[in-house]
């Protein structure tokens, strides 16, 4: 039975060919690669004396690496983007609900609260949207296939929902007891369904399911 790995997210197809698409990351079978069994020493051959003896091999040194190289291997080495978006995934939904409340109740406290919380996520979608693009291009090759152009467009659109939730909050307070407020609470709903998304496609990535 032969073994192919994907190039672009290490999935391993066991069969005779490889599949048409990749199950994970939707990559064509072209980015499969056959995996070929370890060559092993022939110990049947007796060793010469001549043989016995290797020669030094001649090994380059490689160029020392920037404190920016240093610093983004960690980050694929350690896993920073999966970290880091636990803050976003974590902190949304409570965000959306409290807005939730703070309408059908029509009280300010839980809606002040929503608002502490997209602070949070805001200070951190930089970093979150950094390592996630740097995952992307060191890990996955920038693999250019419909399962991450969802996963960017997902991304996209939670950033710019929680931005524009976060704004409007601050410039009118008052907005969810305006006409408007289906609106805002709109915008959060996909907010929370795009990092949904976003999330669920990076775990599919994570755990090759």
């Amino acid at each position: 039975m032969k073994a192919w790995k994907c190039t672009v997210c290490n999935y391993v197809h066991e069969g005779e060919f490889p599949p048409e698409k990749c199950p994970v990351c939707g990559a064509d079978k072209s980015k499969f690669v056959e995996i070929q069994p370890s060559d092993e020493p022939d110990k049947s051959k007796p060793e010469t004396a001549g043989s016995a003896i290797s020669e030094p091999e001649k090994t380059e040194t490689p160029a020392p690496q920037s404190l920016y190289q240093k610093i983004t291997d960690l980050m694929i080495r350690h896993h920073a983007h999966p970290i880091l978006v636990h803050t976003p995934n974590g902190i949304l939904p409570i965000a959306a609900v409290l807005f939730v409340i703070a309408w059908l109740f029509d009280a300010t406290l839980p809606a002040k609260a929503a608002a502490v919380n997209l602070v949070f996520v805001v200070l951190a979608l930089p970093l979150v949207v950094y390592t996630g693009v740097l995952e992307w291009q060191r890990k996955y090759n920038q693999a250019d296939t419909l399962l991450f152009r969802i996963k960017i467009l997902a991304a996209t659109l939670t950033c710019a929902s929680c931005l524009i939730s976060l704004i409007w909050f601050l410039v009118n307070p008052a907005v969810l007891s305006t006409s408007l407020a289906w609106i805002f609470i709109l915008i959060n709903l996909i907010m929370l369904a795009s990092a949904g998304i976003a999330g669920y496609i990076g775990g599919k990535l994570v755990f090759k399911d």
